[in-house]
């Protein structure tokens, strides 16, 4: 079947853990499933191969426009700076796509994964509080970003939703855990706002709540996000040039 529009490369963050790009991977499996005919490789900005840069030299040589996808959560140094001016050196003509979230789609693989986070356990039980376990980021944006996540989860769930962290920012995951057992919450789930596992990930599950959710990982609402923000992206690129 023949390509069907400019490449999608879709651009991780990366991590040492094997499990995080196999993750990935999967990931894009489904996007190609949803839409066959498209040209889509993979990337990692740190920490993973292929590089951003070794990717790009496989594109490079077959010409055309290309759409950066970054498989990032919230905005940051990586998803607005990092990524779109590499991406722009290397790939002349490139369009960088927004990230991911905070997008409803991402909430209904959050409720997703706590669902089946509920079902592992004997008996099922419905967590007293949840909250939304991030990374951080340096940048304000990406903890404006993570807040807003957590509040559309907790439409989904019809439920109050907190947020905490492991890297950056704060309340960090443990004080909101605690938090909420100081305020009589017995059981306490955590929503993990992370794309795949990592170093991450262990810091989540380290945090003391009673029951820690899956990464988001080969979500079908996922691979319809990273498809729904190469389409935004497309448009931008096939907007016309005003001439003055």
């Amino acid at each position: 079947m023949a390509d069907r529009g400019p490449a999608l490369l879709a651009v991780a963050h990366g991590t040492r853990d094997p499990a995080g790009p196999a993750v990935v991977r999967e990931l894009l499996g489904r996007v190609r499933a949803m839409r066959p005919g498209l040209r889509v490789a993979e990337a990692y900005g740190e920490l993973a191969e292929p590089s951003l840069e070794e990717a790009a030299s496989v594109l490079a040589p077959g010409g055309g426009p290309v759409v950066v996808v970054p498989l990032m959560l919230a905005r940051g140094y990586h998803a607005l700076i990092d990524i779109p001016e590499r991406a722009a050196r290397l790939l002349p003509g490139a369009v960088a796509a927004r990230p991911l979230g905070p997008d409803p789609l991402l909430a209904a693989a959050l409720a997703g994964r706590l669902a089946e986070c509920a079902r592992t356990r004997t008996p099922p039980r419905r967590p007293d509080a949840v909250v939304l376990g991030a990374a951080g980021s340096a940048d304000p944006a990406g903890a404006v970003d993570v807040r807003a996540a957590a509040q559309l989860l907790a439409r989904r769930l019809r439920r109050p939703v907190t947020c905490g962290f492991v890297a950056a920012g704060g309340p960090t995951l443990d004080e909101a855990v605690a938090r909420l057992r100081r305020r009589g919450a017995a059981r306490v789930a955590v929503a993990t706002y992370l794309l795949a596992p990592g170093r991450f990930l262990d810091r989540v599950r380290a945090c003391g709540a009673d029951a820690v959710a899956a990464p988001i990982g080969a979500h079908d609402a996922a691979a319809r996000l990273v498809l729904r923000r190469y389409d935004e992206a497309l448009s931008r690129m096939n907007e016309p040039v005003s001439v003055r």
